[in-house]
């Protein structure tokens, strides 16, 4: 249930995805050169993967800050009414 509250007190944690992305980004690019200059093809295929994976999360993560918090509701927006039968 909600108190009405959570739109002027939520956070997001948008920022700290981002930085963690980047975070892997690097190592993941690392990885990748490391094994393959190690002749480590497997692995350095599996970091490649990797590093793609965190690239699309990092473009999702970038996408949505500049959203902004649209999707949250002001201040004058009442909260949810309390189901009508809770214990269903």
């Amino acid at each position: 249930m909600r108190t009405g509250s959570e739109p002027t007190t939520a956070r997001s944690a948008l920022r700290a995805r981002f930085w963690l992305s980047v975070w892997g980004l690097v190592w993941t690019l690392l990885g990748t050169a490391a094994f393959a200059l190690a002749g480590r093809p497997g692995w350095a295929l599996a970091c490649g993967v990797l590093w793609l994976v965190i690239t699309a999360d990092l473009v999702v993560i970038l996408r949505h800050i500049r959203q902004g918090p649209h999707y949250q509701p002001g201040p004058d927006i009442p909260p949810y009414r309390p189901p009508e039968n809770p214990h269903r």
